[in-house]
């Protein structure tokens, strides 16, 4: 198969906590009238799975080229029944719902699905003093932290945190968060939509729940709660520079690596040059960026995503730029070898995420 960078239809969601800063703040084209809260912008997601938009591919589903063609896909021998990634920028102009992802155990065993839903915010923009919730205060029990659920009284149980423009929060399944308002976010997650509410209304269109649906989610997230997950935000490490390109590890565990590279306007970069031997998701946070791969290129416009099949092996980016790139890690090929070369202690590795010391 010849392989070029795929182009993906993207659901928008409307949620009742979105606003305008997707397209308007980011400059993301094509958005409908109203709130736009989440843009997925990879997603196998059932129901929301995508659809390829461009070239030789178009129309067939992500699904079936992860399941026909996963080594050219995805990479490295991977298997799966899904694309493994789900990447989304978000707008919580409003305070998104109290809630949780459940872990793979807990997917397993109570949802009936092979994954659950680690996942990790890099914070585009949010102005001084913005807070979230992110895991519960030590000492609290399951029947305080019920009660305080059943209360809606958030501050008793859970851990508040500063939030700040360029920080990283990798939130492993089963910790209770929120964020928001006026917090735009990068979302890189794995590929699931499971999740337990503690409003008592709903995401989607702010509509009350009754009350035994209400109660039943409480329920069914502290079934899913994980007791000692207290994720720190973190600033990145910075990784070994290119040309006069700069770039930061912003997380990594397990299931996906996060990282930013920028080419300030003013500067004569030469390309990034990437090469890599698994799918990566390009997504750009600045400036139209032209991605070259072997005798093509594609432009990449604002808040505009790329997949970039495992295939393609080899593509430069250039700028001026400000780039994400996501990916299924080799944590010692990928993260640990390079940031050790770049100075940084096993420790500071470690507290991006999931990475073994």
């Amino acid at each position: 198969m010849d392989w070029y960078p795929l182009r993906l239809t993207t659901p928008v969601k409307q949620h009742v906590f979105g606003g305008r800063a997707i397209p308007d703040g980011l400059g993301r084209g094509g958005m409908p009238d109203g709130p736009v809260a989440e843009t997925w912008e990879v997603s196998d997601v059932d129901g929301d799975g995508a659809r390829i938009g461009n070239g030789a591919l178009a129309g067939q589903t992500l699904r079936r080229l992860t399941h026909e063609h996963p080594d050219g896909l995805v990479g490295r021998g991977w298997r799966g029944p899904r694309f493994p990634l789900l990447t989304k920028f978000i707008d919580g102009h409003r305070p998104l719902p109290v809630h949780l992802h459940p872990d793979d155990t807990a997917a397993r065993e109570r949802e009936g699905e092979p994954n659950g839903k680690t996942e990790a915010w890099h914070i585009l923009d949010a102005p001084p003093g913005t807070t979230a919730y992110a895991g519960v205060l030590p000492g609290v029990d399951r029947e305080r932290l019920r009660q305080a659920l059943l209360d809606q009284d958030f501050d008793a149980v859970l851990r508040r945190l500063p939030v700040r423009t360029g920080d990283t929060l990798y939130v492993p399944g089963g910790t209770p968060h929120r964020f928001g308002p006026d917090t735009l976010v990068y979302e890189i997650e794995q590929t699931s939509d499971l999740q337990q509410h503690a409003m008592r209304h709903r995401m989607e269109d702010g509509s009350a729940l009754d009350e035994s649906a209400w109660r039943a989610n409480i329920e069914a997230l502290l079934a899913e709660w994980v007791p000692e997950h207290r994720p720190e935000f973190h600033p990145g490490l910075r990784l070994p520079s290119s040309g006069g390109w700069t770039g930061r590890m912003l997380c990594a565990g397990p299931y996906f690596a996060l990282e930013r590279w920028q080419a300030p306007a003013a500067a004569e970069s030469p390309p990034l040059v990437r090469s890599f031997d698994t799918a990566l998701v390009l997504s750009n946070a600045g400036p139209p960026v032209t991605v070259a791969y072997g005798t093509g290129s594609e432009p990449l416009g604002r808040a505009e995503t790329l997949l970039l099949p495992a295939a393609l092996g080899r593509v430069e980016l250039h700028g001026p730029a400000d780039v994400l790139i996501g990916y299924l890690p080799d944590l010692e090929h990928d993260v640990r070898t390079p940031l050790l070369t770049a100075g940084h202690a096993p420790a500071a590795i470690t507290s991006l995420g999931e990475v073994p010391i």
